[in-house]
């Protein structure tokens, strides 16, 4: 998730690749003082460049610098925390796509645990979903080839390819006696930001599946045509954001601006330079009424999707039901560099109006409910969920509240029903057989329920 852009960041543009190079010797030197007590900026660029000069010379081929360079700035970044890292040219191009909502694939967040590549949460009606791909599965192979310590710019290149070619993924899971290989066949990823339905009785259902540059804008029209079906305004509002893995942080922002009050904090950000402490509030106008909301979460909720449910729940604007969120508290800065790559940089933490991190820690609904399947009944265990807190390098968040963590009460439902975290792709069949909708529009009800009889009605 980019931050946005500032005359500092321009200035870092023009000495970027300078910047990279110095960045990598004084890393090391810091890493080798610290453990020896001894050591040099200077001594630190000494060695990086006689290794560099014995790879050139020695080594059994002939490498290309520009290779060897690369490696080395991917390797520092990525030694740093999960989402840090160095783009050549061609994988920030794809990026640049990505947050159009259009690239070939799969339909994947993928992050790494423990040095295997980890799904974070299929995408809704792309490939991957459709092949039963799931939040907490394991990646160990790629068309036959291993995984193991491959950074995540090579895994999506991996993955990646033209139209109507396959490509297979061996995959571990919770439950599995062994790995189980999937074709999947690529496809242009078309991803629907915003999907609505008006249910039953005036009550809206809208789905952000990922936040892209036309959230904010697609949200308002559904919002409009389900207010124009229902010929009034709405009595209530689902907003579901589970598996939704985030994306642009200004879209976060405005998307939470049309449910809060002007001038209430929606979310800031801190970090060590000027330019990553920011902070943003709701604007003046384009206000949503001030009907009952519940938004839906769960593991594969991340970043930007927990950044509006932060906001709603401290401003107390709506109920968030479902399962803890996936913790991801950081703001990525993307820094293009001279030669058309690019940085991705962790560069802040963001924090809720009430000063929690999410970091490592995620969003904790007001009432906890289990995904189940209707009307299947089995005992079989949901599948396994990957958190921030379980990425390599990731690290630790800090509340400003100055009390710590909160805890909140939560209602814990039976589990009796075999668990999903699959969002049905018809939507309004699909609905009638969701769990975690079905409690948020009976809350909804309810909510009108308790409001008519205090009013005498």
């Amino acid at each position: 998730m980019s931050a946005p852009g500032s005359k500092k960041t321009r200035i870092i543009v023009g000495f970027a690749v300078v910047v990279a190079f110095l960045s990598i010797f004084i890393i090391s030197s810091q890493r080798r003082s610290s453990a020896e007590g001894k050591g040099s900026d200077y001594e630190s660029i000494e060695l990086f460049t006689d290794v560099m000069a014995i790879v050139k010379k020695s080594y059994v081929e002939e490498v290309d610098t520009k290779k060897l360079i690369y490696g080395a700035i991917n390797g520092m970044l990525s030694s740093l925390d999960p989402h840090s890292s160095f783009m050549t040219p061609e994988t920030y191009k794809e990026m640049k796509i990505d947050t159009k909502g259009a690239f070939g694939g799969l339909g994947i967040e993928i992050s790494v645990k423990d040095g295997v590549l980890t799904v974070i949460s299929p995408i809704e009606d792309t490939p991957a979903f459709k092949a039963g791909i799931k939040a907490g599965d394991m990646i160990l192979k790629i068309d036959g080839k291993f995984t193991k310590d491959l950074n995540i710019n090579d895994a999506v290149k991996r993955m990646r390819g033209q139209k109507g070619s396959k490509v297979v993924l061996t995959i571990m899971r919770e439950g599995f006696d062994k790995p189980k290989d999937f074709p999947i066949v690529r496809d242009i990823i078309q991803v629907k930001s915003v999907r609505s339905n008006l249910m039953d009785g005036g009550y809206g259902y809208v789905r952000i599946a990922q936040f892209q540059e036309k959230t904010d804008e697609d949200l308002l029209k559904a919002l409009k045509a389900m207010k124009g079906e229902y010929k009034g305004e709405l009595k209530g509002l689902v907003l579901d954001m589970r598996n939704d893995p985030g994306g642009l942080l200004d879209q976060a922002v405005k998307v939470a601006d049309h449910f809060v009050a002007e001038g209430q904090m929606i979310v800031y950000t801190e970090g060590r330079e000027k330019d990553s402490k920011m902070q943003f509030t709701a604007k003046k106008g384009g206000k949503e009424a001030n009907y009952p909301i519940v938004v839906l979460i769960n593991g594969g909720s991340a970043s930007a999707s927990e950044i509006v449910a932060g906001a709603l729940q401290d401003h107390k604007r709506a109920i968030i039901l479902g399962t803890q969120s996936f913790g991801k508290g950081s703001v990525q800065t993307i820094i293009p560099l001279s030669d058309d790559s690019g940085l991705r940089l962790t560069t802040a933490r963001y924090y809720t109006p009430k000063g929690r991190s999410i970091q490592a820690k995620g969003i904790t609904p007001d009432i906890t409910v289990e995904a189940v399947e209707l009307p299947k009944t089995t005992s079989k265990k949901e599948s396994m969920h990957l958190s921030e807190k379980d990425l390599e390098n990731h690290f630790e968040g800090e509340d400003k509240t100055g009390d710590g963590d909160v805890k909140k009460d939560e209602k814990k439902i039976d589990k009796k029903d075999e668990k999903t975290e699959k969002i049905p792709q018809k939507l309004e069949e699909g609905l009638k057989n969701d769990y975690q909708v079905l409690r948020a529009l009976d809350l909804l009800k309810g909510w009108e329920l308790i409001k008519s009889m205090g009013s005498g009605k």
